[in-house]
């Protein structure tokens, strides 16, 4: 068997800038979301996911959290909340997503709810620096130690800013344990691991138990 290549855990650091952009009602902030580069949609939705942890918030993305907090309107929030940006392949369809959730409530109502209270929603991009974490690993045994030890931000840059921002669908874990260990079975129940509305921790528990399980069934 060839020996398998290296897999080289990578942590990352967000480096946030803010943009010229503003809401203080929910129909600015749709003709805000028409007009911000797309790399401020990801930083508000698959980005959530980075900064969010280890506590699990019930919105799931930026957009919804300012909407229930600051606007306090609980039915856009949770019309917001289910759009998961894991599941849609292009920014460009997230941000049609979205912009279509906040019409289509804006149309049922006679009024635009709007902060009284509150702060208006400033919009943010983010520049990621890659950050190598310990030495590379060959085996699944070693990968499980790597995996358990590294930073939580590891999990974030492999198995949703590989996938999202990067264009690798299958995520690194699944790709280098498919194509580098030859593990199919375990690489495709990694790949349909859903990372929305949960944590970094929660993600790297469910990826643990799943290696756990391949290294007991094959006896390593």
């Amino acid at each position: 068997m060839t020996p398998a290549a290296p897999f080289q855990f990578i942590g990352c650091v967000e480096l946030r800038q803010a943009l010229d952009h503003r809401a203080r009602d929910e129909r600015e902030l749709l003709d805000r979301l028409e007009e911000v580069p797309a790399g401020s949609v990801f930083y508000h939705t698959h980005g959530y996911f980075l900064r969010h942890r280890p506590v699990t918030t019930a919105y799931g993305n930026d957009f919804a959290a300012w909407v229930a907090v600051h606007v306090r309107d609980q039915v856009l929030a949770e019309r917001l909340a289910v759009i998961n940006p894991f599941e849609i392949t292009s920014l460009e369809d997230l941000r049609e997503e979205l912009m279509s959730a906040v019409h289509d409530h804006l149309l049922r109502l006679s009024t635009t709810p709007r902060i009284e209270f509150g702060e208006a929603f400033h919009f943010q991009q983010s520049h990621i620096v890659e950050v190598p974490l310990g030495p590379p690993v060959t085996t699944l045994t070693e990968f499980r130690a790597g995996l358990a030890e590294a930073d939580a931000s590891a999990i974030y840059f492999h198995m949703v800013e590989a996938r999202s921002r990067l264009g690798r669908r299958s995520g690194d874990f699944a790709e280098w344990i498919r194509t580098s260990l030859e593990l199919p079975a375990l690489a495709e129940r990694i790949e349909r691991i859903d990372a929305y509305m949960t944590s970094l921790e929660r993600v790297r528990a469910r990826l643990l138990a799943l290696v756990d399980s391949e290294l007991e069934e094959s006896g390593a």
